[in-house]
């Protein structure tokens, strides 16, 4: 029997031993494995031996102990929306995927204390709106908030649109239930927000991508809704403008500011390439935009203080011209303008897609200098900056030119990335603020990692998972000791 043969014989051998543990409504094989085996955009397609499903901790501690019985390792899968291939397997012959999709409970929903129980497999926007039924507000907000689930949003430390008032996911965890390496389970659901017991183990998992264990349910903050929105779409005669008006936004909008993104023009063309009916907010083309919002409840009236806040600044001219919604449905529109760029980009095919961060200071000399290091280096290749002001996350992506074969396509992302990471390094920023590190860039962290963070990611690695079951080939590669 050939080396191929063999493989084969094995997985068989693998996936009937997983259906006896497992039973055969936990475990699936053949053709139903590939939709959980690619990324999100379709770049990449691997396989594993199996996709196991369980529906309860119980049944995840099960499906842990019978990998490591087998020698299988563990992929970690929520929604498999974070695009740096950390739930994407990487060894098909000695991996499983173990999707969280079948447990999608509300344990429960306390509004006296302000807190939420909720299992990992449930999608983001289903627990916000059930959380809005009760008259509460959970912040997380991302453009994959109908697929993504709230396990991976803890795993990676998801960002989104509210960082600059309410913090990334690792400010809203109260407490995680987490099914270790070897099976056993860590109940850390508490609601407490104030508990000094020592080190927070919470946070050993919290952006740690499934490398540790799998997160099996979130305790999370819960807030008053924000029953009063007022949004904006200003254009700005420079990037360094949006910077400035930022800084008179939370001087004089206070902790009120809950988004504040920056776009250029090329936005709207992308988006309408994605969505065609869109319609223009504006008739003027601006150099910059910044789409903010402000949110409130109770007695503050939001929408007098966006109408006095940028009566100001157009007064002093530092806004050029702006709209304002009048309603949920413009508001919507506006915020489709954000979102659509995204679809835009990903309909003129394969791009360097780039999630990075720098001091907020510096954000717009950042956005200059690596834009001119693209067009130096791809001089036919297009640079799309956009983001998230408030917290000096930049999304710098390059579109490379259309007719490239697959070969000449990849090069030129691989070179635009090199260019961009050289800026970056002088701005001393980083490679990754919002997305986790993944598979996808693993190597550019493995190069700019000091040796004393290594060393200690290393010995937390291999104190709890000293068998690398947990989603090996994320991250780092870590060196198994002998």
């Amino acid at each position: 029997m050939g080396r191929s043969g063999a493989v084969a014989a094995a997985a068989d051998d693998q996936q009937e031993a997983l259906v006896r543990a497992l039973g055969p409504d936990m475990v699936l094989v053949g053709d139903e494995v590939g939709r959980y085996c690619r990324d999100w955009h379709g770049d990449v397609t691997t396989g594993a031996v199996a996709v196991l499903r369980p529906r309860s901790t119980d049944e995840v501690a099960a499906a842990v102990r019978a990998c490591a019985s087998l020698g299988l390792s563990i992929v970690p899968q929520g929604g498999n929306t974070g695009l740096v291939l950390g739930a994407v397997p990487d060894r098909p012959d000695s991996q499983v995927v173990l999707s969280l999709e079948r447990m999608t409970a509300i344990r429960r929903i306390d509004a006296d204390d302000f807190s939420a129980v909720v299992e990992a497999g449930c999608i983001l926007s289903e627990f916000k709106d059930a959380v809005g039924r009760e008259g509460m507000f959970f912040p997380l907000a991302l453009g994959a908030q109908g697929s993504c689930r709230i396990g991976g949003n803890v795993s990676t430390n998801a960002g989104g649109i509210n960082v600059l008032r309410y913090g990334m996911t690792r400010e809203l965890v109260l407490g995680l239930e987490v099914v270790l390496p070897d099976g056993t389970v860590f109940d850390g659901l508490s609601t407490l927000r104030k508990d000094n017991r020592g080190i927070d183990l919470k946070q050993l998992f919290i952006g740690a991508e499934g490398t540790l264990g799998i997160i099996t349910a979130v305790s999370v903050k819960l807030m008053p809704e924000p029953d009063r929105v007022a949004t904006a779409l200003v254009g700005l005669n420079a990037l360094d403008d949006a910077i400035v008006l930022y800084r008179r936004a939370r001087r004089d909008c206070c902790d009120l500011l809950s988004a504040f993104e920056f776009m250029p023009p090329l936005a709207f063309v992308l988006a309408r390439e994605a969505i065609p009916d869109l319609a223009m907010p504006m008739a003027g083309d601006y150099p910059a935009y910044v789409l903010m919002e402000i949110s409130g409840s109770g007695l503050v009236d939001i929408d007098d203080l966006m109408e006095r806040f940028l009566g100001g600044v157009m007064e002093e001219g530092l806004v050029a011209d702006g709209v304002i919604a009048t309603s949920k449905g413009q508001a919507r529109n506006l915020w489709l303008f954000r979102e659509g760029m995204n679809e835009g980009q990903a309909k003129r095919g394969p791009h360097l897609r780039t999630d990075i961060s720098v001091p907020l200071s510096r954000l717009a000399d950042f956005v200059r200098d690596a834009e001119a290091a693209v067009a130096a280096a791809l001089p036919d290749c297009v640079s799309v900056s956009y983001g998230h002001v408030g917290d000096g996350n930049v999304h710098l992506n390059v579109l490379p030119p259309a007719g490239l074969s697959p070969e000449q396509c990849a090069a030129q992302i691989y070179q635009a990335k090199v260019a961009i990471n050289v800026v970056l390094d002088a701005y001393h920023g980083s490679i990754s603020a919002e997305h986790g590190i993944g598979r996808l860039k693993k190597p550019d962290f493995d190069v700019r990692l000091p040796a004393v963070q290594r060393q200690l990611l290393t010995a937390i690695k291999t104190a709890i998972d000293p068998t690398f079951v947990m989603n090996p080939g994320c991250q780092l590669n870590f060196v198994q000791n002998s």
